[in-house]
């Protein structure tokens, strides 16, 4: 068996195709979406990927709005930023992107954002409508793994979903939007973790198995179910290696796949720029 490869890239291209009719839209309201970056520090990975969504949106016809700010600024220095992109009306929604320097609190600076704008949909206000299913900006990653599980007709309503991992960013988030009951969810989604005795035996008995715990290589091929479909979200990074959670040995025996480039990053940034389009067409209102 060879895996179906999860095309994240061409799917983040059909998102943007999307996006440009309600832009346009906004566009003859006299409205430009604007997305809004905070960057502290000067840690090579976050840079990068700062800079994609910029050109993302470039490309789109949005504004971007960015403040990098040095690694030895202290709290008041981001919570000033907060303040600002909270007031500022071009800025329909921003995040911080993470990590902080180890002396900063990111969860008080998140608590600071207006959880209208909050593009990544991690603020707490936010994951609690997740939790009851009220709509709210979703978690990024979460919702383009969503998003590719249904674009390639993989049957989640019913499913056993197994995801390593219990992070804020993608665990958790993803396990409340899966057991949802609604269109492309309603699952029989359980958590573990990397602390986990026997992991292997959580991880066979998973139709969906999504792989979030930022640990290379964690998921091998005795690991997978045949003809699962493996979701590889947790990455980290060698110099400047991507390095995914799921070997290259598990295409051998998964139904479908999300390659380590071009898989769930690019997913990531298209409902970034979603949940930027829609903050507008709120604040349009």
């Amino acid at each position: 068996m060879s895996a179906v490869s999860l095309d994240g890239e061409r799917l983040a291209g059909e998102i943007r195709e999307q996006l440009r009719g309600r832009i346009e839209a906004l566009a003859r309201r006299g409205v430009t979406p604007g997305l809004g970056t905070v960057l502290v520090g000067d840690d090579g990975p976050s840079a990068n990927y700062v800079a994609m969504k910029h050109r993302d949106c470039t490309e789109l016809g949005m504004e971007s709005h960015h403040v990098h700010l040095p690694a030895d600024a202290t709290q008041a220095d981001v919570d000033a930023v907060v303040d600002r992109f909270n007031a500022d009306d071009a800025v329909h929604a921003y995040l911080m992107q993470y990590p902080f320097p180890g002396h900063l609190d990111y969860e008080a600076a998140l608590l600071r954002v207006d959880p209208a704008k909050d593009v990544d949909g991690l603020h707490p206000v936010n994951l609690g409508k997740l939790v009851q299913g009220i709509e709210a900006p979703l978690a990024c990653t979460p919702a383009g793994i969503q998003y590719m599980l249904e674009a390639y007709d993989i049957p989640v309503k019913g499913a056993h979903v197994v995801i390593v991992g219990r992070g804020l960013t993608i665990g958790r988030p993803l396990a409340n939007l899966l057991t949802l009951k609604r269109p492309g969810a309603n699952a029989a989604v359980t958590v573990v973790h990397t602390g986990v005795s026997d992991l292997a035996t959580q991880t066979r008995r998973a139709d969906i198995l999504i792989a979030a715990a930022g640990s290379p290589g964690l998921i091998t091929a005795d690991m997978v179910k045949s003809g699962a479909a493996v979701v590889a979200a947790g990455v980290s990074f060698s110099g400047r290696r991507l390095l995914s959670d799921v070997d290259d040995g598990v295409a051998e025996v998964a139904g479908w796949l999300s390659p380590r480039i071009g898989g769930v990053g690019p997913m990531t940034r298209a409902m970034l720029l979603r949940n930027t389009v829609a903050a507008a067409e709120g604040a349009a209102s």
